[in-house]
């Protein structure tokens, strides 16, 4: 095991299951993942001290036309550069302010990995921010891009809610621990300063992204919703950090262009809430209906009370009386069927005879 057991986690093989990352939602707790929180943070690469910077430039190259398996990154480069250009952060839902980007696609090695040192390498597994920026009441925020375009048929391998929040946890431990040289970036570019507090791990997934995701459990993935919202109040709890699940809403489709030669969003984005409120409430199974019962399959026993009585049309028989027939044998009346008719069990032929005839 590497370092980095939360990044660890994140590339299990359950975890990445469409079908299997809702046990090990299940299975998880807070403050099983404080363990590895510690850890991560404990061992965090330090790129600072390396001589080198966070915010660095994009590749202009890969980022000049759409290419498949890209839109992660070319959405995040969008993001930022329209909060860049109009000045203003993005509205959260439910009233929880802005959020202010700064940059994109944020290193977080401070050197390429040195298979002789295996894993006792601090950059083994360690990848990058999708976004860094300043969220509700001026905390850190760690944002974890998973976009997928409107037209899209299916998440990616892998790709599971589940993944995206154990990787944003680790990336959140780490700027943590990079504290000071990230907020010295920050005021460089203009950014207001930082609390001293564990950063806001926003968990932003397209609205087609959070949408196929659904589609992968039954009750529209209500099971798995919930353990992800009882994993974020427990990260916060035992952690610190506060977990936000949040949707990104893009007019067009995928809703950027390349005319500048970078991607550049057609209209304005909007974030909204990854799912409603009651997403994460599993509806019980319904009870199952009583069968009906057919009231000829429901047999009355004799009245043991009554005498014996010999049939005769002329006379008036109800349920449970025991009758004598002259061919038929001994049987029970089990009631009327209409008027001067009465079905009777003898045996277990039910035959029917009249009655009560002037």
């Amino acid at each position: 095991m590497s370092q980095h057991p939360l990044i660890d986690l994140a590339n299990t093989r359950e975890v990445k299951q469409a079908t299997g990352f809702k046990k090990i939602a299940a299975e998880l707790r807070g403050e099983d993942l404080s363990e590895l929180y510690n850890q991560e943070l404990a061992n965090a690469p330090r790129r600072a001290d390396a001589g080198k910077k966070y915010f660095v430039s994009h590749n202009t190259k890969l980022a000049s036309e759409r290419r498949t398996g890209r839109d992660g990154e070319h959405v995040s480069i969008a993001l930022v550069a329209n909060c860049r250009s109009t000045g203003n952060g993005l509205r959260l839902p439910d009233d929880e302010g802005t959020l202010q980007l700064i940059h994109a696609l944020v290193p977080l090695k401070s050197a390429q990995p040195d298979k002789e040192k295996g894993d006792d390498d601090p950059n083994l597994g360690v990848d990058r921010i999708d976004m860094i920026g300043i969220g509700t009441d001026n905390r850190m925020a760690v944002i974890c891009v998973r976009f997928l375009a409107p037209d899209a048929k299916r998440v990616g391998v892998g790709d599971t809610p589940l993944r995206a929040l154990l990787e944003g946890l680790a990336n959140c431990a780490i700027a943590t621990t990079n504290r000071d040289a990230l907020q010295s970036e920050i005021t460089e570019r203009g950014g207001a300063a930082m609390v001293d507090e564990p950063p806001i791990l926003y968990v932003l997934g397209s609205k087609r992204y959070w949408e196929l995701c659904r589609k992968r459990e039954a009750q529209k993935g209500a099971v798995w919703i919930r353990e992800l919202q009882r994993l974020g109040n427990e990260i916060e709890r035992d952690i610190g950090v506060t977990v936000r699940y949040v949707g990104l809403t893009l007019q067009g489709d995928p809703g950027w262009n390349y005319a500048d030669g970078s991607p550049t969003l057609d209209d304005r984005p909007e974030l909204t809430g990854s799912w409603e409120s009651t997403a994460g409430k599993v509806k019980p199974k319904p009870r199952p209906r009583p069968k009906k019962i057919d009231p000829a399959d429901i047999i009355v026993e004799a009245d043991l009370s009554r005498p014996v009585r010999r049939y005769a049309i002329t006379e008036s028989f109800q349920a449970g009386d025991r009758i004598d027939h002259p061919t038929l044998g001994s049987g029970v009346v089990q009631g009327e069927v209409g008027r001067g008719k009465i079905n009777v069990l003898f045996g277990e032929k039910r035959s029917l005879l009249i009655h009560d005839r002037v």
